[in-house]
């Protein structure tokens, strides 16, 4: 199922969705621009377990003096345009009315502490900890979390595939973050142990949680009428 938009208006511009998107986007491009190298890239700045662990080192050509910071810069990082159309489409449809009802400056932190907690989600389960993890997914995992919380009876335009075509349906919110949620529950758990797997199944789930309950501390006070 793939999400189009929603019925739940916002109030002002999202601004920060906004801005996330370009900065995602202009990583992306970042990356691209490499040729070659991307790879550096990829264990320069994106989050490899076991170094972050403090064991040894796994960066591409020098010893990393800051894998505390690969927690944040990963999750500006794709391994390809697919990868970050689908991130980026999620945040667009969700990320709006979350950063409404939080504020900006609430909603960007939200985000990177999301992030944040799904990529350690990551770090301290992954049973083959060289593989550097890259990806907005579990800040958008954060983000989705936070929206079940916040519109769980809004209606969600959805594009579903069916046997010779695809078809839209307004799906409730509840339905279709409870089951994303269960997939990726139930695909972490049968790929745990799977090397190569390709998709932090786990991060997901630790991002969806943590945004899950953090919504209750940063959204807004229902009076407050400042967007800030």
């Amino acid at each position: 199922m793939i999400p189009l938009k929603d019925d739940t208006p916002t109030h002002a511009t999202p601004v920060v969705t906004i801005a996330l998107i370009a900065s995602n986007a202009l990583v992306f491009l970042w990356q691209a621009s490499l040729g070659s190298e991307e790879n550096y890239g990829v264990t320069r700045w994106g989050l490899v377990p076991l170094e972050f662990r403090g064991l040894f080192t796994y960066a591409h050509g020098g010893f990393n003096t800051q894998p505390f910071m690969t927690l944040f810069t990963s999750m500006f990082m794709h391994g390809g345009l697919a990868h970050l159309a689908g991130n980026m489409l999620f945040l667009w449809v969700f990320g709006n009315n979350v950063e409404d009802a939080m504020g900006r400056a609430r909603y960007l932190l939200f985000y990177l502490l999301c992030g944040s907690i799904a990529g350690l989600s990551q770090v301290y389960t992954t049973p083959y900890p060289t593989v550097a993890m890259i990806g907005a997914s579990g800040a958008v995992s954060g983000v989705l979390g936070a929206y079940l919380v916040l519109h769980p009876y809004a209606r969600i335009h959805t594009l579903v595939p069916l046997i010779f075509y695809f078809t839209i349906v307004r799906v409730p919110a509840f339905f279709f973050l409870v089951l994303w949620f269960l997939m990726q529950l139930l695909s972490g758990a049968a790929t745990y142990g799977m090397e190569g797997s390709g998709i932090a199944f786990l991060a997901h789930v630790g991002g969806f949680v943590a945004g899950f309950i953090l919504v209750r501390v940063f959204r807004r006070a229902p009076e407050a009428d400042a967007y800030a």
